[in-house]
């Protein structure tokens, strides 16, 4: 058959029988959760509740690691996707599925029993990774669309046998989430697996041509891809081709666990109530106490220095000359007689010191002080004025 990939709806305890190495799908279908619920008080908006579901491995917070769970929007069926690998054949795996209905809070569970079969080719030696551009994840998991594209691998591929391995968003790889303009989408990246080699049309993505219009961020020339044009925009500067055939195994040697590393299996066996209780005295010493004292000690050499080994004016007087204590006294009543003499002026220069225009005869009168004012030249005591008597007049005849 084209397409081996398993597809079930979602019933309460439903058991179903994937392959491992086969891309598994499964859908939670809304319209048989609805039944769970009361009804709507209104007819017909019954099919308007929004109604989210969550899933786990029984007994745990989170899925398996190889199963996937996604739903776009609270009006959209659930689907669980993966791939599950060979160490899981033969283990039952139960995943608890809650439906919880957003408009009454009300919840019911079922469970889903994946029971892991084994096939006889797994896996296949040849695999191819596409990477769609024009899809989204839950596009892309629908079993018509699914179909349409492993239809097409197998005309330019023309395998005996050929499985969808798994399929991956494009956003867990790196990519960025569209702008929602112009109907752009995630993109998916799909692995199938064949039992033949690679044909000639997907080695051409090898070629050295090909090659340099990739790092040019230029497509490819690629004969086969208008079998794909109509429906699926494959950029295939990103296919990867993998024959695990020539793959080298790479084996990692765990070292030995040592003497405080449990062994893998076994019960935690914990200390007793009866060990000593530990002594911090020595821990609060060297924590606290000797820090503290060299701070202490550090204290007291500085207060000492600071308060007890100052000279004094008196010491530093004595050492200095006689004379050099003369000529800074002499300096210093100078300076106070000065300043005080500037306080006690009473001799107030003018407002203006420029030079006074008469608008009538047109002379300059130059200013009562001038810059060049001496005030050197001018007595300590001003001369006062007394006017002359008769007795000065008869001195001044007689002489």
């Amino acid at each position: 058959t084209l397409l081996v990939t398993i597809l079930s709806r979602s019933h309460a305890d439903r058991n179903v029988y994937p392959s491992a190495g086969v891309l598994f799908v499964h859908v939670l279908e809304r319209e048989y959760f609805k039944g769970e619920f009361p009804p709507y008080p209104k007819s017909g908006d019954a099919s308007n509740d929004p109604i989210t579901f969550n899933t786990n491995l029984m007994g745990y917070p989170d899925r398996p690691g190889w199963l996937r769970y996604i739903q776009r929007t609270p009006h959209s069926d659930g689907v669980l996707y993966g791939s599950p690998t060979a160490e899981h054949v033969g283990k039952p795996t139960v995943i608890e599925i809650t439906a919880y209905n957003r408009r009454t809070f009300e919840t019911a569970r079922h469970n889903l029993v994946i029971n892991i079969m084994a096939t006889e080719e797994f896996p296949l030696p040849y695999q191819a990774e596409f990477y769609i551009k024009n899809m989204n994840v839950e596009e892309m998991l629908a079993s018509e669309v699914l179909g349409d594209f492993l239809g097409a691998v197998k005309n330019v591929w023309q395998p005996e046998r050929l499985n969808a391995i798994n399929i991956t968003s494009a956003l867990d790889r790196g990519g960025r989430v569209p702008l929602p303009i112009n109907n752009l989408k995630e993109g998916v990246y799909v692995m199938v697996g064949a039992d033949v080699p690679f044909s000639s049309c997907l080695r051409e993505v090898e070629s050295p041509h090909n090659q340099l219009r990739c790092s040019q961020e230029m497509e490819p020339v690629i004969s086969c891809d208008k079998k794909f044009r109509a429906q699926f925009h494959i950029d295939w500067c990103k296919i990867s081709l993998v024959d695990i055939t020539k793959v080298i195994p790479v084996y990692i040697n765990r070292p030995d666990p040592g003497t405080g590393i449990l062994p893998e299996f076994g019960e935690y066996d914990p200390p007793s109530e009866s060990l000593k209780s530990r002594d911090y005295f020595a821990d609060f010493l060297v924590t606290l106490a000797i820090p503290s004292a060299v701070a202490l000690v550090l204290f007291f050499i500085l207060g000492y220095t600071m308060c007890c080994r100052r000279e004094g004016v008196e010491k530093r007087n004595m050492q200095t000359p006689d004379i050099q204590l003369v000529h800074h006294s002499s300096i210093q009543k100078s300076t106070k007689e000065l300043r005080s003499m500037s306080k006690n002026r009473e001799i107030s220069w003018p407002l203006s010191t420029l030079p006074v225009f008469n608008p009538v005869s047109g002379e300059v009168v130059p200013p009562i002080h001038p810059d060049n004012y001496e005030t050197t030249s001018m007595p300590l005591m001003q001369t006062q004025t007394v006017q002359s008597g008769p007795w000065d007049e008869f001195v001044k005849c007689k002489n």
